[in-house]
């Protein structure tokens, strides 16, 4: 017989934003100002506020993470006859980003602990034609920041870090974004700081600065009161007041939320407990307190064949209301990369994690107990018989 719903037990989703009433009223001031998008003067004080808080770099805002990168990469020169090398574990745009501007992927597969892009591997791909890295700080874990530029610099390579998910994580004590190359962030709802849409890009200088904003509203420049030129290919990619508006209402929380976050990480181990591994056959992530911002709490299932996470995912709806997510499935066996020669079994570890992977509930507003009772579906539902579909 197996655990069934009691029918009082509310849902509990894998992510929750939270927006507290300063933030909406901010929104609101914002809406009767009338000045709701290009330019605004909330966008100019999340940049400023974004800049102090990567130590002073300068910081551009934009409509989404995605831009960000591709951005990055046309800023950094990056084009046809080009190569990127990044990780098959990601959401689709880290690779999307690099056939957008013409350069070719290149898949590096991923370190079975972290479950970021196997340096060893990455330094391995690199040709003649690598003009840059895209690694991916996949749950907001970094990778090892010194052996990454190191590489760069070694084989004179641009980098262009997908934060997305690493909105305060660090690296030796320095936050992520106020250190490396040029950096983009994801704002997106299910990020520990959200503008509902948007992102930024932190970059090396004023000269990298001003050609973002080109790229960002069509390559328009203006000067004086009438005078406008072109000189790029820009896109529509600049971000609202009324999400800047949301952004610096998140600011004044992101400190607790990361601290919160942490917390809950840490109880979702005590909780497992040291056997768990060894008496389920499921792989619990790696405990990186001293650098993960905790953005996901992922495990990877025991391997039971086809079906396997469809079927848990069911049951810890089903059973326990529990919501889950999978973050995220093999870049490189999607039919757009089958069609540029990629194929299975050219990187066993990131197919098996893109396979295996479950996120489990973690958000800023859950508590101590939510943890305990998605621990405690999470073993219910493994100790059934015939896990896969």
């Amino acid at each position: 017989m197996t655990a069934t719903l009691p029918p009082a037990l509310p849902f509990l989703p894998f992510s929750r934003p939270t927006i507290d009433e300063d933030t909406i009223a901010m929104v609101g001031e914002v809406l009767r100002s009338g000045w709701l998008t290009n330019g605004g003067p909330k966008v100019a004080a999340f940049e400023a506020q974004l800049s102090s808080y990567f130590g002073g770099r300068p910081v551009r805002c934009f409509n989404s993470g995605t831009c960000t990168m591709e951005i990055a990469l046309r800023v950094a020169g990056i084009g046809a006859g080009d190569e990127v090398i990044t990780t098959p574990i990601s959401w689709v745009a880290t690779a999307n980003v690099i056939l957008e501007v013409g350069a070719t992927p290149v898949f590096a597969d991923i370190d079975p602990v972290t479950r970021n892009i196997d340096l060893d591997k990455l330094e391995a791909a690199i040709t003649p034609r690598t003009r840059a890295i895209i690694p991916v700080f996949l749950a907001g874990l970094p990778v090892d920041m010194d052996r990454l530029y190191e590489i760069a610099a070694r084989h004179q390579l641009r980098v262009v870090e997908d934060a997305a998910q690493a909105f305060g994580s660090s690296w030796r004590g320095q936050r992520i974004g106020a250190i490396g190359d040029m950096v983009s962030f994801s704002f997106q709802v299910n990020k520990n700081l959200t503008t509902g849409e948007g992102g930024c890009l932190v970059l090396n200088n004023l000269e990298e600065a001003a050609l973002a904003e080109k790229y960002r509203l069509q390559g328009v420049t203006r000067s004086g009161v009438d005078d406008i030129d072109v000189d790029v290919l820009g896109g529509k990619y600049n971000m609202t007041d009324i999400a800047a508006a949301i952004g610096l209402g998140q600011m004044n929380t992101i400190a607790a939320v990361t601290a919160h976050r942490a917390l809950l990480a840490r109880h979702y181990f005590d909780c497992f407990g040291a056997d768990f591994e060894a008496n389920s056959g499921a792989q619990l992530p790696q405990a990186a307190f001293e650098t993960s911002n905790w953005h996901l709490f992922q495990i990877l299932l025991p391997d039971q064949g086809p079906g396997t996470r469809a079927s848990f995912m069911r049951r810890l709806k089903e059973q326990f209301n529990v919501g889950t997510g999978f973050h995220y499935a093999a870049i490189h066996l999607f039919t757009l990369y089958r069609q540029r020669g990629f194929h299975e079994g050219m990187f066993p570890e990131a197919e098996r994690v893109g396979r295996l992977t479950v996120t489990l509930p973690l958000f800023y507003e859950m508590t101590l107990a939510d943890v305990e009772r998605a621990v405690a579906a999470v073993k219910a539902v493994l100790a059934q018989p015939a896990v896969a579909a």
